[in-house]
């Protein structure tokens, strides 16, 4: 069985970040292993959430784990909550990067041409340097932007895309995913290029009119998860972009109407038959 190891925050109630990854990958058949950096009541667009940072115990965590003899094929970091943790992140991928290993790494810090509240420029650039240490970035086009010191637009063409993507490549890693990529109306997708070749592709999907926190926690969770396995990567960010659509789909439809987060545990049998076929 394959293993990933996870390092992000936990919200105890809200449907993102851990509480995702590890139901999420698990189902995949994939032993998952959890790294927190804090633990949180509920996902910050809660008022009044409490935070117990974990940056301390990462080190101890992870030198425990090495004392063990034990390995990962893969580590895939989410949000980071300070240029510290993206520090001793990297001393983690030194601890326990083999050629066999992968890193997967999606940048959480910023959407729609904002940078979260937390976060400033120098802390974009920290994760461009983080990023230059994977195989696999996804980010979104605002991360992308700034990561590369590229002026953000909400209205683009492909010639735009493909400046992002050789910028992103330039960074280091491997192979480079933009999220949340629309080129034409009503649809969005991923587009990505393989940074040694060169090589580009793209999968588009419809767009569905409705925003949820936690659906990219979803969608880097489920390519994580196929890729590892062996699954071709555009073949599983394939996957990840249809799972989270129809994920999306039917959280619409529950009239219980859960802002917070996404009926993933509700379309699990679905992912599977994904996964499958």
């Amino acid at each position: 069985m394959k293993k990933i190891l996870t390092i992000q925050d936990i919200s105890c109630f809200g449907k993102c970040s851990t509480t995702i990854a590890l139901p999420v990958i698990s189902a995949m058949g994939v032993e998952t292993v959890i790294l927190p950096t804090a633990v949180l009541s509920t996902h910050t667009m809660f008022k009044n959430f409490t935070v117990k940072d974990l940056t301390d115990q990462l080190l101890p965590i992870a030198e425990h784990w090495k004392s063990e003899g034990i390995t990962f094929d893969a580590i895939y970091t989410g949000y980071l909550g300070s240029a510290e943790e993206i520090e001793i992140v990297k001393q983690i991928f030194r601890m326990f990067k083999t050629e066999d290993t992968m890193i997967f790494i999606d940048p959480v810090m910023a959407d729609n041409g904002k940078l979260y509240p937390a976060f400033d420029e120098a802390y974009a650039a920290l994760n461009a340097g983080l990023c230059a240490e994977a195989d696999i970035i996804v980010p979104n086009i605002t991360e992308a932007c700034f990561m590369t010191g590229t002026e953000y637009k909400e209205v683009y063409d492909e010639a735009y895309v493909l400046d992002l993507l050789h910028k992103l490549a330039a960074l280091g890693a491997k192979t480079v995913v933009l999220t949340g990529v629309s080129l034409s109306a009503g649809k969005t997708g991923v587009y990505g290029m393989y940074t040694e070749t060169g090589r580009t592709f793209y999968y588009q999907n419809d767009r569905i009119d409705a925003s949820y926190h936690g659906t990219g926690d979803l969608f880097s969770s489920v390519a994580v998860g196929a890729a590892v396995q062996g699954m071709p990567l555009e073949k599983a960010l394939q996957i990840a972009a249809d799972y989270t659509a129809k994920t999306i789909e039917v959280t619409l439809e529950n009239p219980d109407k859960p802002w917070y987060g996404v009926d993933f545990e509700a379309t699990l049998p679905e992912l599977m038959q994904m996964v499958k076929a």
